[in-house]
């Protein structure tokens, strides 16, 4: 008899490639497989053909499925014998709410395991030509959320961030980047300091946008920036300038009609 369990999964930034050895034994071995919307969907066709598929995707201010009623179906599945793989894009514990949904899965007593991925903080800036440390211009680097409702009070400790991380990575903030910018200055970073903003980042769709934090926010919307985006802000975005080669390559990679896959 199969024992039921659930497997935490990170599916990656975007680029099929970037999938984890481990992550597609698990997509292989799934009964069930509950999706995020920024999974790259050809990671599915990885599946069995009588895997069930359930779309759990969020979108900014929309709720497709409630974060209650993705920990309830974990736990259904389960319970009813299955090996169930909730896949999400980047790594389950940062910014994922995978760390709720293992609460849920330890209250019930049912069995998982966490299969890190790829977090887009890190593989969207190394496509874009930007290391987030470096020894000469960044020793300390922070992940953020820049994504708060209208209910939620701003917790962020922006005077700590502003004054004590060289390289902040900020996970869905373009449509709070006004605000972002100037907590930043307001708290003491240069409005001079150097910032990218980075859609879609390792997919054939990826864009990356600089500037600073002065004038990021009007470049931001001239260029039609919106969320899935990452922001980096500090020194090391001025390395882009010479390590940028993604997307040179993508450009080459569509001109010829190839697909990255795995």
């Amino acid at each position: 008899m199969k024992i039921a369990k659930v497997f935490l999964v990170g599916a990656g930034p975007g680029d099929c490639e970037l999938l984890t050895i481990k992550a597609l034994k698990c997509i292989q071995k799934a009964d069930v497989i509950l999706y995020d919307r920024l999974v790259n969907k050809d990671i599915l066709k990885y599946a069995k053909k009588e895997c069930e598929k359930v779309y759990c995707g969020k979108l900014p201010k929309y709720h497709t499925m409630k974060q209650e009623t993705i920990n309830h179906f974990l736990v259904k599945y389960a319970n009813m014998g299955k090996i169930v793989v909730r896949l999400k894009g980047g790594d389950p514990f940062v910014f994922g709410r995978g760390g709720e949904e293992a609460e849920a899965l330890a209250i019930n007593q049912i069995p998982f395991e966490i299969v890190p991925g790829v977090t887009s903080g890190i593989a969207a800036s190394s496509y874009a030509g930007i290391p987030v440390t470096h020894r000469e211009l960044s020793g300390s680097v922070a992940f953020v959320t820049g994504h708060r409702s209208n209910t939620e009070e701003d917790t962020i400790k922006w005077d700590a961030l502003a004054k004590g991380i060289d390289t902040l990575v900020i996970y869905m903030g373009v449509s709070n980047l006004l605000f972002i910018k100037e907590m930043l200055i307001k708290y003491g970073k240069l409005p001079a300091t150097p910032v990218a903003v980075i859609q879609w980042g390792t997919t054939m769709q990826q864009k990356t946008v600089t500037g600073t934090l002065e004038n990021i926010n009007e470049l931001v919307q001239k260029k039609n920036i919106t969320n899935p985006s990452i922001i980096i802000v500090g020194e090391v975005v001025s390395l882009r300038k010479n390590l940028s080669w993604y997307e040179e390559i993508g450009e080459e990679i569509k001109s010829q009609g190839e697909v990255l896959s795995i």
